[in-house]
């Protein structure tokens, strides 16, 4: 089995999102090129990373505990690859376009 590692890491995202979170609504978009040359950047590339994760474990949580999920199930490819995660999450009953708990 490969490393983990070694995936491609919005596989990897998507992989360990849908297996700890199984939801509803998924998109990975990788905004490393946005990055280029900035503090964190990875030459190897997939360093930054937007989440937009709709599931029912996230209703009644607050958007930090819907945060913190989020983070939990993907804390090895944080640590590791990661440089940057900025995440939308949902319940599957609110507006998407919407912050949830503001």
């Amino acid at each position: 089995m490969p490393d983990p590692l070694s995936r491609p890491i919005a596989a990897e995202i998507t992989e360990r999102l849908t297996q700890a979170l199984a939801p509803t609504h998924l998109l990975v978009t990788d905004d490393s090129e946005k990055h280029r040359g900035h503090a964190g950047h990875d030459p190897r590339g997939e360093s930054h990373f937007t989440v937009e994760i709709v599931s029912p474990r996230f209703a009644g949580l607050s958007r930090l505990e819907r945060q913190r999920a989020v983070n939990a199930a993907l804390a090895e490819l944080l640590k590791e690859r990661v440089h940057a995660l900025a995440i939308t999450a949902r319940a599957p009953e609110e507006e998407l376009g919407r912050n949830a708990n503001d």
